[in-house]
């Protein structure tokens, strides 16, 4: 998968949230949420760490933050977590504002984990991060390395279960190798109608001028006089 953790918090309090693997991410994200500047400022920022990075999108107090594969690029993280917060702010309101940690999750940690699959495997997750990709804030947002806001110190070693990869990659595999299959069953289709009509318009030509003209009335004569000539010998 491309995305594998992700988490929603007001503040340092964390509402929700959901891993894809085995992974110590989930400790990495509550230190960067400690070191964010300015709670009340919104941001988009990233650190990368090892081949993954940290995405964060702050507005309103509302944080929402995933962990994706460096190879997702910018677009797509921030799309996810651009929907994220919509629906969290949508389907809890107000009361994001006096929840308790990991008051939501049991709710919201299903949400998380189907926009995570979806956003990670769906072909058409691609289109919707072109669209909402093209915000100003997440083309200017730079990743920077994770020590920008975490003292080396105190940072952590990302563990993170490769099997997760391996197994998004195998899903994605799969799911290409269907599409095609789809395709080119249609194909053969289009082409097998295609010869149809080619051979249906051959045979009503050859007809045509066998029968003297395109309403065939030479053959249609002829149809008619053995037709009247079994009713005589009936």
């Amino acid at each position: 998968m491309a995305i594998l953790y992700a988490l929603v918090a007001r503040g340092s309090v964390v509402l929700s949230e959901f891993s894809a693997t085995s992974t110590n991410a989930s400790s990495i994200a509550k230190q960067i949420l400690e070191k964010l500047p300015g709670k009340d400022v919104d941001s988009h920022v990233s650190y990368s760490q090892d081949r993954y990075v940290f995405h964060v999108k702050r507005t309103d107090g509302l944080t929402v933050l995933c962990m994706a594969d460096e190879t997702a690029g910018r677009s797509i993280p921030f799309a996810f977590l651009e929907e994220i917060h919509q629906r969290f702010v949508r389907t809890y309101g107000r009361a994001i504002h006096s929840a308790q940690a990991y008051s939501m999750n049991d709710e919201f940690s299903r949400v998380l984990s189907q926009q995570m699959e979806y956003y990670s495997n769906d072909p058409n997750a691609d289109r919707v991060s072109r669209i909402k990709g093209e915000m100003t804030q997440v083309r200017n947002v730079m990743i920077e390395n994770i020590d920008k806001v975490l003292d080396r110190g105190e940072r952590l070693e990302l563990l993170v279960d490769k099997t997760a990869n391996m197994q998004g990659n195998t899903f994605r595999f799969r799911k290409q190798a269907r599409r095609f299959r789809t395709v080119m069953w249609w194909r053969n289709v289009k082409l097998t109608i295609a010869l149809i009509l080619v051979l249906s318009v051959v045979v009503y030509i050859a007809m045509a001028f066998v029968c003297h003209g395109p309403s065939l009335p030479s053959c249609f004569k002829l149809t008619l006089k053995l037709f009247d000539f079994r009713s005589q010998k009936q």
